[in-house]
């Protein structure tokens, strides 16, 4: 359970009772001033304390002298994200976090809302499902609709303790598309994202990335976003897809980011729950909106004033609509999860736009073989 303080700090609790092990928790969010379990009625502070004990009369003091509360997790933030650790030895979240510093930071996270929050079940692992989105060599082939508003080589950066990042130029048709003067219909519609008019543009495809960096930068200027002036051009168009070590992936933009988050199945390895939640930064401007390719469905409140319930999807329920790009990827991912039982796969063999999946695994192996 992560509960706000009346400090304004956050806490991380166990949502278990310390009683009879009944979840304390029973919605997904909510306000109380404290927390009582359904099951005996203990009462627990929003500090973890134990506030009540019903007919502690009835217990031995030897029992309940000790006071139990609710067990903290470990708890840390950084730039708006909530990290939690169960491991009491693991090093302080700023020594530990490879990325760069600054760097989570200036995307100023802690200033959007959750406008969509999708949890679904795919038949795979989660390592499996991890793998499927951290390369962009199968853009072409399981996603050929990109291809015209997207380049599939990307920069790939590897930083300390599993962290990495892959860098995808948006607003810009592939390497293997063969026009690259027209302006595509993709293009001019991003082109309207930024605030611009595509038949008042004159230049080419290729050149229509940086007009639309160039666009928004202006907007920026124009609507008082001064943190703006902390990213690089490429940072206004592209996706900066950050992996978090282990089990997350952000798509950061300065409209909003992408969170992706994989989660193991309790009690099935071959099952993993895979959460997408999109963050918007809310700008009251009719011309400045989230990316279009983030799939939201029409007419969802970005303002954040609601947070909307999170959409549960269960194997053999009602498929999630995650738009045609993720939803390629949930059927990519179960057939490559039977197919890496085949005694005719041997393991597999990585290039280097796969060098995100070498980077990650072999930080996963560390772990495995206790040499961290």
């Amino acid at each position: 359970m992560i509960v706000r303080q009346a400090d304004g700090g956050i806490r991380a609790f166990f949502n278990v009772c310390p009683h009879r092990a009944n979840p304390i928790a029973l919605n997904e969010r909510g306000s109380v001033a404290k927390f009582t379990c359904a099951f005996h009625a203990w009462r627990f502070c929003i500090d973890g304390k134990l506030d009540c004990i019903t007919d502690e009369h009835s217990f031995d003091t030897q029992v309940v002298g000790h006071r139990p509360g609710l067990t903290e997790a470990r708890c840390e933030q950084i730039g708006g994200l909530i990290f939690i650790n169960m491991d009491g030895k693991a090093p302080p979240l700023a020594d530990w976090i490879g990325l760069p510093p600054g760097y989570i930071e200036n995307y100023q996270i802690d200033k959007m809302h959750v406008v969509r929050h999708v949890r679904t079940e795919w038949q795979a692992n989660w390592k499996t499902g991890v793998d499927a989105f951290y390369e962009t060599y199968h853009l072409p082939h399981i996603h050929p609709q990109t291809q015209g508003v997207m380049e599939d080589f990307s920069q790939y950066d590897a930083y300390p303790n599993g962290f990495q990042r892959m860098i995808v130029p948006i607003c810009t048709p592939s390497h293997r598309v063969h026009d690259r003067e027209n302006v595509n219909e993709g293009l001019q519609y991003m082109m309207i994202e930024a605030g611009m008019d595509p038949a008042e543009f004159k230049g080419t495809a290729m050149e229509v990335r940086v007009a639309v960096q160039q666009a928004k930068r202006a907007r920026a200027k124009r609507l008082g976003l001064d943190h703006y002036d902390t990213f690089t051009d490429g940072q206004l168009t592209d996706s900066w897809a950050t992996g978090y070590f282990p089990n997350v992936q952000i798509g950061m933009h300065p409209e909003g980011v992408f969170v992706m988050r994989f989660q193991p199945h309790p009690t099935d390895p071959e099952r993993f729950f895979y959460d997408n939640m999109t963050l918007v930064r809310y700008v009251d401007d009719p011309k400045y909106s989230v990316p279009g390719w983030m799939g939201l469905p029409k007419d969802t409140d970005v303002t954040g004033a609601t947070r909307p319930n999170i959409e549960h999807h269960f194997v053999g329920g009602e498929r999630a609509d995650l738009g045609d790009v993720l939803n390629q990827d949930v059927d990519l991912v179960e057939a490559v999860q039977r197919g890496q039982k085949s005694r005719g796969f041997r393991g597999p063999l990585w290039s280097q736009q796969e060098s995100r999946l070498r980077h990650y695994q072999r930080e996963i192996d560390r772990y495995i073989n206790g040499e961290k």
